[in-house]
């Protein structure tokens, strides 16, 4: 027997997905900094490219997979129930997300940090170096907001495309029929 979709469910049904969506996209982030570790920037490219690529497709799919599942799983599930489960999924899931790239900002050695602010900054003016390494303090605070508003849009964007791509499907799924008596005039 199908359960009923109320508002708990979908919220139970979202902080699931995001910790999955959140599960995948900080597993490719650490598959990017392992790659880092060899040394080889072709390496580091390469991996950088193709994790991003899984990432962003399989995002894609897993969220039309949890959404048919959940349509599949309760009675009742309308385009609008199966938005308000993608959005809240986003919003969790960048949560996760967000909160791991913070902490790998916050303990990188300052030797690596003060390297990478050096580099940046190379071709800035005194004026301007000055104003960029004013906000190294604040840099895992930007890297958390930014990070988790630009998770929050794609997966907002993503529900809103993928909610109604399910129920569109439905729409067409039925036979249609074949009645002798729509020919066309034969005059």
């Amino acid at each position: 027997m199908k359960g009923t979709i109320d508002n708990t469910t979908i919220w139970n049904e979202a902080s699931k997905a995001g910790a999955l969506f959140g599960a995948v996209s900080i597993g490719c982030l650490l598959l990017k900094e392992l790659s880092g570790l060899s040394g080889s920037t072709f390496l580091m490219t390469a991996a950088a490219v193709i994790l991003w690529a899984v990432e962003f497709f399989g995002c894609i799919l897993l969220m039309k997979n949890l959404m048919l599942r959940l349509t599949e799983k309760y009675e009742g599930v309308k385009m609008e129930h199966t938005f308000k489960f993608g959005r809240r999924a986003a919003l969790l899931s960048g949560l996760l997300l967000a909160s791991a790239q913070a902490l790998m900002i916050l303990n990188m050695p300052q030797e690596d940090m003060n390297t990478l602010f050096s580099e940046v900054t190379a071709s800035l003016t005194s004026a301007q170096r000055a104003q960029v390494e004013g906000m190294t303090d604040k840099l895992p605070i930007y890297t958390f907001v930014f990070g988790w508003a630009y998770c929050f849009l794609y997966g907002t964007l993503l529900a809103r495309i993928m909610s109604r791509y399910i129920f569109m499907q439905n729409l067409f799924q039925g036979n249609f029929p074949n009645n002798n008596e729509d020919k066309p005039d034969e005059q």
